[in-house]
């Protein structure tokens, strides 16, 4: 069991992390989590947050996250 918490736990980034990883600005993830959901927003990745002020993300959500919001065209 303690080398699957281990796993888990490699797998959480920090928001500097998360925004390298998905090749986005830092300010991105924090105006994302300020706008929360609002109608016509798209939404940002999931996050986790520890405490009052530390923000993760898990490298799972950004995934899904970036396949979500994947566009594939069709040729006419």
């Amino acid at each position: 069991m303690k080398s699957n918490i281990h796993t888990e736990l490699t797998e959480i980034l920090t928001e500097r992390e998360a925004a390298e990883y998905i090749s986005m600005s830092r300010s991105f993830l924090a105006k994302d989590r300020m706008n929360g959901y609002r109608y016509g927003h798209k939404q940002g990745p999931e996050f986790v947050k520890l405490g009052c002020r530390a923000i993760r993300y898990r490298r799972d959500d950004l995934d899904a996250w970036i396949i979500k919001n994947r566009v594939v065209r069709c040729l006419p």
